[in-house]
């Protein structure tokens, strides 16, 4: 399985409404239940309003359209790295699933991926 390096730094926040997020960047997720507006972001598109803001996040994506059928491809990733002590942001779309970590585990969770047989690209 193949693993690619989100090419910017990201940032986890929320946000008190939708509208303060710029919806035109080029990268962004946002997940909104009855409790809370979160946003994961290029670090450059912050919101300049967030009730609670983290950076220093990198991410990888999951290559490919992932099928439905396939199960534990999360679950994999996550006991490796928490088995180096390395938590995760994991967040999921309708193709793949991207794994964000924090910058200064980074390098540590690239080598953890690779020991176990993952290519990082």
């Amino acid at each position: 399985m193949v693993l690619k390096r989100l090419p910017y730094n990201l940032t986890v926040c929320k946000v008190a409404a939708i509208s303060e997020i710029d919806m035109m960047s080029e990268f962004f997720f946002i997940g909104k239940t009855d409790e809370e507006i979160s946003l994961v972001c290029k670090t450059e598109d912050t919101p300049s309003k967030t009730t609670k803001c983290e950076h220093g996040w990198n991410g990888f994506r999951i290559e490919g359209e992932l099928d439905f059928s396939l199960i534990g491809i999360l679950s994999k990733l996550s006991t490796i790295l928490a088995e180096e002590k390395i938590g995760i942001f994991a967040v999921s779309t309708y193709n793949t699933d991207y794994i964000l970590v924090k910058e200064e585990q980074f390098a540590s969770a690239i080598i953890a991926l690779q020991k176990n047989g993952y290519e990082i690209g």
